[in-house]
């Protein structure tokens, strides 16, 4: 059994260069007909020529019809699909006046670069989450035989196709991980764009397009958890910072009871030692400024 995407990609068509002509050099014989046929037109007013050359001037006036009715005109990046009653003939992507015969049907086609910036979708990351995803996306056509004659509209295809792909990327990740041991959507920019292109790449394939740039110009948690979802922000925030302050706290207390020991400053029992630590820790971790309390106890004793 054959794959069933085989036959798709056995049928897509590929762009092939049509065999077209310089248009100014059409346009310099284009004058030397028209020259030709009012010269006879001239030369049979006066009794110069006989009537027989009435059928050379017609000649040349059909010819001169023929070859205005085959010009057209190719901007810079941009292009032509020419067809023969239906069957693609070829591409031709020279810029300036062209030429070729005039029942040949040319239906142009930018190879410029677009820039499409997608609407705000809902999607649930890999955790459930509701979030909100809109991206930006620089695409342009690279094969237009693919993009006009495999795509009904390549422009629509463009737009699905980007949203299909924003969908798939973002429930692939999560939104955030407050343990920064995975992958997220929020903290890995530059990894998510680029699996997003890929993505896009893929899909955009059997058009004929090509994705230049792309990543996500709005992400967010969707309104319903997003008030929720800061306040765990804050919760993770504090715990985050109060851990650092204190680590910080017990290694400056372990730092000055080692210095004190070692200066042999004063001899601490466990109970002082203790109390020591205590007051410490309360100094270094607590949010307000210490007042000092001098001991005075032990010199009336």
């Amino acid at each position: 059994m054959t794959d069933s995407s085989r036959p798709a990609a056995l049928n897509a068509s590929r762009e092939a260069r049509a065999a077209t002509s310089s248009g100014y050099a059409m346009l310099f014989t284009a004058l030397v007909l028209m020259l030709v046929a009012g010269a006879i037109v001239l030369l049979v007013a006066n009794d110069m020529v006989g009537p027989l050359a009435l059928i050379v001037a017609a000649l040349a006036l059909f010819g001169f019809v023929m070859v205005i009715s085959g010009f057209y005109l190719i901007n810079p990046n941009e292009a032509a699909a020419i067809q023969l009653f239906g069957t693609y003939q070829g591409t031709d992507r020279t810029a300036g006046l062209r030429w070729v015969l005039p029942w040949y049907s040319k239906k142009k086609i930018s190879l410029r670069a677009n820039n499409l910036i997608s609407d705000k979708i809902k999607v649930n990351d890999l955790r459930g989450n509701p979030i909100e995803i809109a991206a930006q996306v620089v695409w342009r056509v690279t094969d237009t035989a693919q993009a006009l004659f495999d795509i009904d509209d390549y422009k629509a295809f463009v737009v699905v196709q980007i949203e299909a792909a924003v969908r798939t990327i973002g429930a692939r990740y999560p939104y955030d991980d407050f343990e920064h041991h995975e992958v997220t959507l929020r903290g890995n920019h530059d990894q998510v764009g680029a699996e997003l292109r890929d993505e896009l790449m893929k899909r955009l394939a059997i058009a004929g397009i090509t994705v230049d740039e792309c990543g996500f110009t709005h992400l967010a948690y969707a309104q319903e958890i997003a008030g929720a979802m800061l306040r765990r922000q804050q919760a993770e925030a504090v715990v985050a910072a109060r851990k650092t302050l204190v680590e910080g706290a017990v290694g400056m207390v372990e730092m000055a009871l080692d210095m004190l020991s070692a200066k042999n400053v004063v001899e601490l029992d466990d109970e002082r030692r203790a109390a020591m630590v205590s007051n410490l820790m309360v100094v270094l971790c607590g949010e307000r400024d210490t007042q000092p309390v001098v001991n005075t106890g032990s010199l009336y004793q």
